[in-house]
């Protein structure tokens, strides 16, 4: 049966020119996409005043400079369907059009991102893509959207692979590059089919602004940080330039403790999860802004190889983390998952770092590292045990550098 299905398969791409062809867009994504999103923050309370304000709140606070680029219009944004099917924009919210609203976020050197949905209905209530992809994604690149939000929502009776896969190709047929955001919720396994398919693809359902919790709403939860993370077991190996693991968005600045910020960014950082803020740029606390404006943490996650952290060792609450980086450099993550802070006292030579996926070891027996504190300036290296203390539910990171 297998054998048949690949026959029939083969004959129907070779009779469809445009099947031939229809692939994501190269080029996007070969680091995690860097952004904000309108939804963890304000939900269906949107218009594009808000979105303006954050365009010029992302190049003003120095976000934009740090590697920041996209401005992502979540649920909520939609009107209705005009006489011709074509989507139209919620006409009192956004009365100028998305076209002049890309104009605007363009005109600042940044790019612009919507959303939309599988199913007949997003999870808002407002008309989905279903029946109109090519549609759709028409209408799409003639506002000059850059990034495409896709959602699960109605998908009752769909595949999953079919639905996204043809959403893919309708982004393709329009001939406009769109980073392709698939917001599946990891129902279907979408690290197995999905990099043939768009740019990220979530892993997990939603993020909830907590440490470690579950909150039910019966049908589905919302996952804390470290839920989310543990739901990452096993899965690193189908990431890379291209094509990433999506841990959802940032919740950094909605309510944690800074420690849990900063652990929560730099899982993040270190997993290669695209990084999305959530919060409100435009009042937001200078401890928030060094947070997530840290670069010596970003340039963590953009790093060029594209490969994720595995985690070697686990003791109680406290886990090691590493992650190998470009020009034979690592990054070296300690995580206290625990209620108090914990001293640690870390033999550097006590552990060799084996990385089987990618093929990559780390024997800090045969040379010395220097590291940085990528959080507070401190330098060392490992010819000398690593002495610090872990704040609860915090982390220390450190990048490593081979010496002389």
């Amino acid at each position: 049966m297998k054998r048949s299905a690949s026959l029939i398969l083969a004959a129907a791409v070779a009779a469809s020119p445009a099947a031939a062809w229809a692939q994501k867009f190269d080029g996007l994504a070969a680091t995690p996409q860097m952004g904000w999103n309108s939804w963890n923050r304000f939900a269906c309370d949107i218009d594009e005043k808000l979105i303006r304000e954050t365009a010029d709140a992302m190049v003003k606070t120095g976000l934009k400079d740090a590697g920041y680029q996209y401005i992502n219009i979540d649920d909520c944004w939609h009107g209705a369907r005009d006489e011709h099917g074509d989507i139209q924009p919620d006409p009192q919210r956004f009365p100028s059009g998305m076209k002049a609203l890309a104009d605007y976020v363009h005109a600042r050197g940044l790019k612009l991102g919507i959303y939309s949905d599988v199913g007949d209905k997003t999870c808002g209530g407002r008309p989905g893509s279903r029946g109109h992809e090519y549609q759709d994604a028409k209408t799409y690149a003639a506002w000059g959207i850059d990034y495409l939000k896709y959602d699960w929502c109605e998908s009752k009776g769909l595949s999953a692979v079919g639905a996204y896969t043809t959403m893919r190709d309708a982004i393709r047929a329009a001939n406009r590059p769109i980073l392709f955001s698939l917001c599946e919720w990891g129902d279907n396994k979408p690290w197995e089919w999905a990099p043939e398919v768009g740019h990220s693809w979530r892993t997990t359902g939603d993020i909830y602004p907590c440490w470690d919790c579950e909150l039910s709403a019966g049908t589905y939860s919302r996952w804390g940080v470290m839920r989310i993370l543990d739901m990452q077991a096993g899965l690193r190996k189908y990431a890379g330039p291209g094509h990433w693991n999506d841990m959802d968005m940032l919740e950094v600045g909605m309510g944690m403790t800074e420690d849990e910020d900063r652990s929560h960014f730099s899982i993040w950082a270190m997993l290669n999860s695209p990084l999305i803020l959530g919060n409100d740029l435009r009042s937001m606390p200078e401890s928030v802004k060094k947070i997530i404006g840290r670069r010596e943490v970003i340039a963590i996650n953009q790093d060029p190889l594209g490969v994720a952290a595995l985690r070697f060792w686990k003791q109680g609450p406290v886990e090691l983390w590493a992650k190998p980086l470009a020009n034979d450099e690592w990054a070296f993550m300690v995580l206290n998952r625990g209620e108090t802070a914990l001293p640690l006292r870390y033999d550097w030579k006590q552990n060799v770092i084996d990385d089987q996926v990618f093929k990559h070891q780390l024997d800090f027996s045969k040379a010395t590292w220097h590291w940085t504190d990528t959080w507070t300036g401190k330098t060392g290296d490992t010819s000398r045990r690593l002495d610090a203390t872990v704040p609860a539910h915090g982390v220390v990171l450190l990048r490593l550098k081979k010496g002389a």
